[in-house]
């Protein structure tokens, strides 16, 4: 690990250097943004007097100007005086443009910081001389270095407020390269500075007389980040197809990574397909050849069945397509991550159901060791086996930013709950393939003269579910139809034995039953599985295991209380008395159906009334085929 970065060659002259500041709350970043931008003279003069107005305002700087407030755009911001949101800035000196992103201290907002470092290739970690080295410090170190950034420049800001002590910005240094020399980073270059009055910043500052090194603006300038990409395997996501008209079809995109040529060779990397490069299509006319970063059109020899999310690479070295591989998780969301549950994973080509099989471990942000866990937590990080339902197209992150990382969606709010950089492929990926059976679902279908179906009845403890159920399997069994019932306390026996009621087990359960069910509803029968299955987001995955339309689920809608009164089991007199934990309806929540098939009041109507309207529901929907 390099840390002496004086020697290192000079940038090339104009190219562009995207950093991210990063760091603890209130160590200085938006202000050291904010003086950089004014200092470059960046800021214009209609700006400059907002500023001003906006100190007197908002400031924390007294008289002075506050430059934090440059880039703290939101009104939250700056009336709380922190950043929330990823800000990015753009600068230039006469040897170099610079895309700059400021992101948030505070941990609850660790999704931003990674926002802002999944496209930087230098981190600038900024520490506030009086605090030194602090969790956020780590956390933000660690991640840069899981994106992928190579380069640090360690900014040990408000020097003014040590009185320019050399000990204290040494033994910052030392402490720093202490826990960071496992993160693999190419350079660390320390600058004690003082963003507020601008001491080492884009001056060298006379009141430190000790340090000789480079102001923050000259190793930004000089710094040499650029990667090989062009000297990597040829990758091209497709973004787009365009065909103007009957006499033009093209591929557009930017190519990721490698370089390309008219009459080159190139596969379509999942379905194996081959072709040539006829041409090459830029808005300045056409290309011999293009590299990595060059956004182009690419014309084809053959009429390819190719579309958006293909990847083109060449025959001799494609990406990996597998189903099955371990990767690194920033987990984002309030709620855990819970192995079993499903997902939606996006990368650069794909959108696909997606369910971490095994969590392997955590990492400990303070000594990075790795830790036995259940669940990962908000803004924790883990180790990952990830299982998907259609094989995706990938490379390692460390040899791929673009193709290497993805996001999780949540099925439920659609919103993002963990970004992801893949490892490797599991071996299981690779050697175990789909048998193909000459007997399938139809066929079973056909013979048994009904369509299948998975019938989910959910509700409390107690609420009827296999009351009624156990009512409609008769009446089916009696119309000629095959059936099966899944019962959740009947599983528990044999399958599930080994699971208990914590809400990871919980999840695992209903993942268990739904491939079971899945497997029955392959063989053409109507299968009634009766499960509290209280969380609607592993019912959703349940239900996303399925063909459109054969997952039917059925709410027992039954009050609490009278649940309670029935108690059959004697488990709600346990539960109120503190000697059942986590039972569902008392000391773990129940997420009642928003959009079920069917739902049914127990206190309505008897069992055999209820199940016949099932039966009439299935006759309309699922008819024998």
């Amino acid at each position: 690990m390099a840390t002496d970065v004086s020697e290192a060659p000079a940038a090339s002259q104009n190219s562009l250097l995207r950093f991210l500041t990063c760091g603890s709350v209130d160590d200085g970043k938006s202000t050291l943004i904010g003086r950089l931008l004014y200092d470059t003279k960046m800021i214009f003069d209609d700006q400059m007097r907002s500023l001003e107005r906006d100190s007197s305002r908002f400031g924390t700087t007294g008289d002075d100007i506050d430059f934090a407030l440059l880039v703290d755009g939101l009104e939250a911001e700056r009336e709380q005086g922190i950043t929330i949101d990823v800000a990015y800035r753009f600068f230039a000196t006469d040897r170099r443009k610079f895309i700059v992103a400021d992101t948030p201290g505070h941990e609850e907002y660790t999704r931003n910081m990674a926002t802002g470092a999944s496209t930087a290739d230098l981190a600038v970690v900024l520490v506030d001389a009086r605090q030194g080295i602090l969790g956020q410090t780590r956390r933000h170190s660690f991640i840069a270095s899981l994106l992928g950034i190579r380069h640090i420049i360690l900014a040990v800001n408000k020097i003014d407020l040590v009185d320019f002590d050399e000990a204290v910005f040494s033994r910052i240094v030392t402490d720093y390269q202490s826990f960071a020399k496992t993160l693999g980073f190419a350079s660390i270059c320390p600058i004690p500075l003082s963003a507020r009055f601008g001491d080492n910043v884009c001056s060298p500052s006379s009141r430190m007389p000790w340090y000789r090194g480079k102001t923050l603006i000259e190793q930004l300038e000089s710094v040499e980040t650029e990667t090989d990409l062009t000297g990597r395997p040829f990758r091209f996501p497709v973004q787009l197809v365009s065909r103007p008209d009957d006499s033009f079809r093209g591929l557009s995109g930017e190519i990721a990574s490698g370089s390309i040529r008219t009459g080159q060779e190139i596969v379509l990397a999942k379905s194996g397909q081959t072709t040539c490069v006829q041409r090459i299509v830029t808005m300045d006319g056409d290309l011999a050849e293009a590299e990595a970063g060059q956004a182009v059109t690419l014309v084809l020899e053959d009429e390819v069945d190719a579309s958006r999310g293909d990847l083109l690479s060449l025959p001799d070295n494609r990406p990996t397509v597998a189903d099955h591989f371990q990767a690194k998780l920033i987990w984002f969301d309030s709620s855990p991550l819970m192995p079993g549950r499903s997902y939606i994973l996006r990368t650069e080509n794909h959108s696909t159901s997606a369910t971490v099989t095994t969590l392997k471990h955590q990492i400990d942000i303070n000594s990075f060791m790795h830790e036995a866990a259940k669940v990962l937590q908000m803004n924790e990080i883990g180790v990952c086996n990830i299982s998907t339902q259609t094989p995706i197209l990938f490379d390692a992150y460390g040899e791929n930013r673009v193709t290497g990382n993805f996001i999780l969606i949540d099925r439920m709010s659609n919103a993002t709950v963990a970004a992801g950089m893949i490892d490797h492929p599991l071996r299981r990926a690779l050697n175990v393939h789909w048998q193909t059976l000459s007997v399938d679902k139809k066929v079973r279908s056909e013979l048994k003269a009904q369509r299948p179906a998975v019938l989910w009845f959910t509700g409390l403890s107690g609420a009827g579910k296999s009351t009624v159920a156990n009512a409609l399997e008769k009446m089916l069994t009696a119309q000629g139809r095959h059936t099966y019932m899944l019962d959740g306390d009947n599983l528990r026996h044999g399958l599930n034995r080994d699971l208990g009621f914590t809400a990871e087990d919980r999840v695992e359960n209903i993942r268990r039953t739904a491939e079971v069910a899945k497997l029955m509803a392959d063989a053409g029968l109507i299968v009634l599985v009766c499960l509290i299955s209280p969380f609607r987001a592993d019912r959703e995955t349940a239900r996303a295991m399925m063909p459109e339309g054969e997952f039917i689920e059925i709410f027992i809608d039954t009050p609490i209380s009278v649940c309670a009164e029935r108690d059959p089991k004697g488990l709600y007199k346990k539960a109120f008395a503190g000697q059942l934990a986590n039972f569902t309806g008392v000391s773990s929540p129940y997420e009642a159906p928003e959009h079920p098939e069917l739902r049914l009041d127990t206190t309505a109507g008897t069992a055999e009334e209820l199940a016949a309207q099932v039966a009439a529901y299935l006759a309309g929907h699922a008819h024998p085929v």
